[in-house]
């Protein structure tokens, strides 16, 4: 607990004024005085860990044991693996007592999205032109692309919220994510590294969207596709769309389920309706005109178009 934290840095009992309720099996303001004897006369070190870490606990003990632990059950795990990372420590044997699985499934959902600490979420800067994503996702490639969103605001550029998965064991996916970032950077795109943005990671991501600007003279129009959820799919489909259409709005999320769903507006002027109809009937993919929406109508369609 926190509260144990700060007083034995205090060498007495302290009240917080606040504690957070993730953990909340050990959300205490002011931790049992018998309690805190114990821990003064017994433990050596205390370690804090963020609720992404604890997340990642529970996860690690779901892959060992197939038990799902509760956020406080799992913080021996994650205060387990950041110790050993802290000190460096290899080839050793150590044991984390862990207790409890409140677990509920409105949690649990939260848990999965923070849980990969092998996911990196970057926000990235491109031209605005066609093949400008199939060029982002090579330079990523072969690291597995699990999120991908975007909406068309100006002619300049372009503006992508990315995830992607780094290469190696837990020891070598820093470095990776690392050198995927200056990769992107020598490429020449701005790049931010979202990974401990908690705007970013709770909020942003799911926003990126909107209306495009009035005046933006788009016709377009809106498609839903499905295609099987396979390593490289996503480069296979964006590869499958590379045809010189203009993409102004994309969005992808890997859920871990076997039919890879994407959200596509793509621009088509009436003069190319023939051609666009042939090319979706080759795409290969099932898919859906979604143009007639309401709820597009409403929160995503360009103005000129109502």
């Amino acid at each position: 607990a926190a509260g144990m934290t700060a007083s034995l840095e205090a060498n007495k009992v302290v009240t917080l004024d606040q504690v957070g309720i993730f953990a909340d099996g050990a959300a205490v303001k002011t931790v049992g005085s018998e309690t805190f004897r114990l821990c003064q006369m017994h433990v050596d070190e205390m370690v804090t860990v963020s609720t992404d870490e604890i997340c990642a606990a529970i996860k690690a003990g779901f892959n060992d044991t197939r038990c799902v632990l509760e956020p406080a059950g799992a913080l021996a795990i994650a205060g387990m693996k950041k110790y050993l990372a802290m000190h460096r420590m290899t080839g050793r044997t150590v044991v984390a007592t862990t207790s409890g699985a409140n677990m509920d499934f409105n949690r649990l959902r939260f848990v999965s999205e923070r849980a990969d600490s092998s996911e990196t979420l970057l926000s990235v800067r491109i031209p605005e032109k066609p093949g400008a994503f199939r060029k982002l996702y090579k330079l990523i490639s072969p690291r597995n692309v699990t999120e991908f969103s975007y909406r068309y605001h100006t002619a300049r550029h372009a503006d992508v919220i990315i995830s992607f998965q780094a290469i190696g064991d837990v020891s070598e996916r820093g470095q990776d994510a690392a050198y995927m970032i200056s990769t992107l950077r020598d490429a020449g795109y701005a790049v931010a590294d979202l990974n401990e943005d908690e705007f970013g990671k709770a909020h942003l991501r799911y926003l990126v969207g909107g209306r495009p600007p009035i005046g933006s003279n788009l016709d377009e129009r809106l498609y839903r596709f499905n295609f099987p959820e396979t390593p490289g799919c996503l480069g296979h489909f964006l590869k499958a769309l590379n045809r010189g259409w203009n993409v102004t709005l994309f969005h992808y999320r890997n859920h871990g389920e076997n039919i890879g769903k994407v959200l596509v507006g793509i621009d088509v002027s009436e003069s190319d309706e023939e051609k666009f109809q042939a090319f979706l009937e080759d795409l290969g993919y099932e898919w859906f005109d979604e143009t007639s929406n309401e709820s597009y109508a409403q929160f995503l369609r360009n103005p000129k178009a109502w």
